[in-house]
């Protein structure tokens, strides 16, 4: 939590200065302590639906030991279910009906599959926008993850994603470029952020459209971004959320589509994720793999508690401190009815007075 300049002491001018986060004694007695209500709207497919949870669910519980969070989880029409995935959602998520009737501070949205080559054309693609017109309205802060965030930049501003000559998958470096911003107080000037998708919108575009930059890497793109007012929307281009296991599962599952003969080629590694022994692990396991495949043989289980040992996560921390930043943000300026995004003296255009 922020400190408050009770009284005149040179300090904490001296640290607002320095970009610390210094409350005057009259904003810190209009903020009401009280629980967040924060949504999550979870589209990804049936084989993530609770892994997303417990993913974002984790990052949400590691921030202010302070406030309260209370995490809501919901979905959308335009998704092809199981019936396992459906009896889930239905016995513990709640409805975007019961979202709206009852408010949010803040909400995640994550990442999808789609099976289209434009947005639009996806069934979810209308109720998804619903969403984003109701919550930048409603919500003191929306953060979106991945595909949320091609989706809420191409119907927000017209930006159409660009399709990459080849997958961008791996943990790359990222460079903090605006170091001011109250998001990235406090963290690792560079540090790791996985990534895992075909498509990407870039830098330029986005700040054509206002859209301020505040992480990227040179090799893979736009990390993190806000929209044009610095806070009602937080844009996420990577997965800070991933466990550490989470680029083995999705390479398992590549390993597999090429036996079953769903791809033609054997899928390379993540970049910059396996270490050289494991490496050689799976270089060998690639040829049983092939001969396998060749020769109509059962495939054998991937050494995977030999890999696992070995996988370093090394985004975890600031990932936490984004996601700290961002909530302890929302909780000094939401207002104390959840249904109203801002307290009465908050500008909407400028809401962390920038």
């Amino acid at each position: 939590m922020p400190l408050v300049a009770h009284t005149a002491l040179p300090t904490f001018q001296r640290l607002h200065e320095e970009g610390e986060e210094i409350l005057s004694p009259d904003r810190a007695s209009h903020q009401s302590i009280r629980e967040l209500h924060i949504g999550l709207l979870n589209i990804m497919p049936d084989a993530a639906l609770e892994a997303t949870e417990r993913q974002f669910f984790r990052l949400v519980g590691a921030c202010n030991q302070i406030a309260q969070f209370h995490v809501h989880p919901f979905t959308i029409e335009g998704l092809e279910r199981s019936p396992q995935a459906r009896e889930h959602i239905h016995k513990y998520y709640e409805s975007f009906a019961q979202i709206k009737q009852d408010g949010l501070d803040a909400l995640i949205i994550s990442g999808a599959n789609v099976t289209h080559d434009h947005l639009q054309d996806e069934d979810f693609w209308r109720p998804l926008t619903e969403v984003f017109e109701w919550a930048t309205q409603n919500v003191t802060s929306v953060l979106c993850s991945c595909l949320a965030t091609h989706a809420f930049i191409q119907h927000c501003y017209g930006v159409e994603r660009t399709r990459l000559p080849a997958k961008r998958w791996g943990v790359f470096s990222h460079k903090v470029i605006d170091r001011q911003h109250p998001l990235v107080a406090e963290i690792n000037t560079r540090f790791d952020v996985p990534h895992s998708r075909f498509n990407e919108v870039f830098q330029r575009d986005m700040e054509k459209h206002g859209l301020q930059v505040l992480v990227a890497s040179e090799i893979a793109g736009v990390h993190l971004a806000v929209s044009p007012d610095g806070f009602r929307v937080v844009f996420f281009q990577g997965h800070p959320e991933y466990d550490d296991i989470s680029l083995l599962k999705e390479y398992k599952r590549e390993v597999l589509r090429f036996y079953n003969s769903e791809r033609d080629d054997y899928p390379p590694y993540p970049e910059h994720y396996f270490d050289s022994e494991v490496q050689r692990l799976l270089a060998d396991y690639a040829e049983h793999v092939k001969a396998a495949k060749r020769d109509g043989r059962t495939l054998e289980a991937m050494p995977e508690n030999q890999i696992i040992e070995h996988l370093d996560i090394t985004w975890r921390d600031s990932a936490k401190a984004v996601f700290n930043n961002w909530l302890g943000k929302v909780y000094q300026i939401t207002n104390e009815d959840r249904r109203l995004p801002f307290m009465d003296d908050i500008d909407p255009d400028n809401p962390l007075d920038l």
